[in-house]
């Protein structure tokens, strides 16, 4: 589970050869969720509604990066990490 971003207790990360849509993970705590990169709404799990804000924030400055790394992820390839919030 390469890990490309951590804030605030915030741990984002993306699986090798993951299935569409492209997407992230996110781990907050005993919280899980998923998240779409294309309209960034959560596909799968919950996160406090703090949290959704602050990740939503975060990937909404970082889409193109996130969308890099997915593709990397999709063929195996090392994933850049991702600035953090703060």
């Amino acid at each position: 589970m390469p890990e490309i971003s951590r804030f605030l207790g915030i741990i984002i990360f993306m699986y090798y050869k993951e299935h569409p849509p492209a997407h992230f993970h996110v781990k907050y705590g005993e919280y899980r969720a998923v998240f779409s990169i294309q309209d960034l709404q959560i596909i799968e799990g919950s996160l406090p509604n703090r949290i959704v804000s602050l990740v939503l924030e975060w990937a909404f400055l970082h889409r193109n990066e996130l969308l890099n790394d997915w593709e990397l992820a999709r063929q195996n390839r090392p994933l850049y990490k991702i600035d953090p919030l703060v």
